[in-house]
C-alpha cells in the first residue's frame, strides 16, 4: 500500500487530502480527523512500513520461545500504528497524538521484560527524558495555534510566508516563525535522542533485540 501511495503521490505529483470526520469543534478551536499524503509523507510511509515489516518478521523467530510473544507483537503493531498516524496526520493535534503514542509504545517495548530491574529503570528513564522533547513540541504547537489560530498544516503552511511580527522573549527579539521552529526542533531532538537527550538510548537495549532496531 505504501508503494502504491508513493507511485500515485510522489511520481504522479498529486498530493491527497482526506478528511475523515470532525473531531473537536468550538468557537476558539477546530480540528478534524484527516490524512495528508504528500511527497514527504509517502517517502516516510515506505521507510516506516519497510523497517517495521522486517522487525516483525525477525521477531517471529526471535520471540518464538518466549511465552509472551503475542504481547510483544502487539506492542510492535501499536508502535507502527502510532508512527503511521504521526506521519500521515494533517494537523498538529493528530501528529501530537501519534507522537505520544510512539513514546508510550517505546516504553512498553523497553519494559517488556518487566521482571528485570534494569529494564524497569531503562523504561522509566526513556519516558522521562522524552518528556523534555514532548514539552518543546507541545509549546511549539501552542505557539502555532496562538499565531495562526489553527493547527491545520495546509493553513499554517499557506500563512507562514506572510510577514509576522516578532516576539520578545527573555529580553531578546525573535521572529515568531523562528521561535516556533526552535521549539519544534527541540521536540525532534528529544525523540531522536540527540544533543544531550540521548542518555536513554543505550539503556533501551534492555528490551528485546528487535526493539533496538525499531527504535
Amino acid at each position: 500500500l505504501s508503494l502504491i501511495a508513493f507511485y500515485e503521490v510522489a511520481l504522479g505529483a498529486s498530493a491527497c487530502y482526506l478528511r475523515i470526520a470532525p473531531w473537536i469543534s468550538s468557537e476558539m478551536f477546530d480540528a478534524s480527523w484527516g490524512f495528508l499524503f504528500d511527497s514527504l509523507t509517502v517517502v516516510m510511509l515506505i521507510v516506516v512500513t519497510f523497517i517495521s515489516s522486517l522487525v516483525h518478521l525477525y521477531s517471529i523467530s526471535y520471540m518464538s520461545e518466549d511465552p509472551h510473544s503475542p504481547r510483544f507483537m502487539s506492542y510492535l503493531s501499536i508502535f507502527t500504528f502510532f508512527m503511521l498516524m504521526l506521519v500521515t496526520g494533517d494537523n498538529f493535534l493528530q501528529l501530537f497524538l501519534g507522537w505520544e503514542g510512539v513514546g508510550l509504545a517505546s516504553y512498553l517495548l523497553i519494559h517488556f521484560w518487566f521482571t528485570r530491574l534494569q529494564a524497569d529503570k531503562a523504561a522509566i528513564k526513556a519516558m522521562l527524558v522524552n518528556r523534555v522533547g514532548d514539552f518543546g513540541l507541545a509549546l511549539g504547537i501552542f505557539a502555532c495555534f496562538t499565531l495562526f489560530q489553527t493547527v491545520d498544516f495546509s493553513t499554517i503552511f499557506a500563512c507562514a510566508s506572510v510577514p509576522i511580527n516578532s516576539w520578545i522573549f527573555c529580553n531578546m527579539r525573535f521572529n515568531a516563525i523562528t521561535l516556533i521552529c526552535i521549539l519544534l526542533f527541540i521536540g525532534a531532538v528529544g525523540k531522536s535522542a540527540q544533543i544531550g537527550l540521548h542518555t536513554w538510548l543505550p539503556d533501551a537495549m534492555e528490551g528485546p533485540t528487535p526493539v533496538s532496531a525499531l527504535i
